[in-house]
């Protein structure tokens, strides 16, 4: 019997028992101004503040976000070092990262992956109503690159964050019957 769900080529079966406690904890994106960008995650993206580093000699600051429900916010330490566990062991975190001083350079901004040379694509939130979830967008000013009911695949949307990187929105309910228009 495989280990894996589905089949591909390049997949081992082996399952080193070293990498069972393995989690993938982040995605780091540069940002040019903390300031726009927080607000972006926490209000827009309701994601939560969990950690913050400065490093004063080195010029960058880390905001390590998540996507967190009220039940699992309770969940994070006040105690410091704890917390400070608690980010490193979490699945699923963005790492934000600010080289200090980049908000006021017009020559600085970072590439998404989506021009060419293309790499990094985007990153994805699932939401129980997309339709419910691009309205509201709409109506923050939050910039589309596609929205649900455009192009050749319907029911997913892609959005952008202040410094122009993607984020994937669609419903996982959704998926089983959009997938199968696409795959038949």
């Amino acid at each position: 019997m495989s280990r894996h769900f589905d089949e591909a080529m390049g997949l081992s079966e082996t399952h080193d028992p070293a990498t069972h406690d393995f989690v993938f904890n982040q995605t780091m994106f540069r940002i040019k101004d903390p300031e726009r960008t927080l607000k972006f995650y926490s209000e827009v993206m309701g994601m939560t503040l969990v950690k913050r580093f400065d490093f004063p000699a080195m010029e960058f600051t880390l905001y390590f976000m998540a996507a967190l429900s009220p039940e699992q916010a309770e969940a994070i330490s006040e105690d410091n070092e704890e917390r400070i566990k608690q980010t490193f062991a979490m699945p699923a975190m963005l790492e934000l990262t600010h080289n200090w001083g980049d908000e006021d350079k017009d020559e600085v901004s970072y590439h998404n992956g989506n021009s060419d040379p293309r790499g990094f694509g985007h990153i994805g939130f699932a939401v129980s109503d997309i339709d419910a979830a691009c309205e509201r967008f709409e109506k923050m000013g939050v910039p589309f690159v596609k929205k649900p009911n455009d192009g050749k695949m319907k029911g997913i949307a892609f959005i952008q964050d202040p410094d122009g990187y993607w984020i994937e929105i669609f419903t996982p309910a959704r998926q089983p019957g959009l997938l199968k228009e696409h795959l038949a």
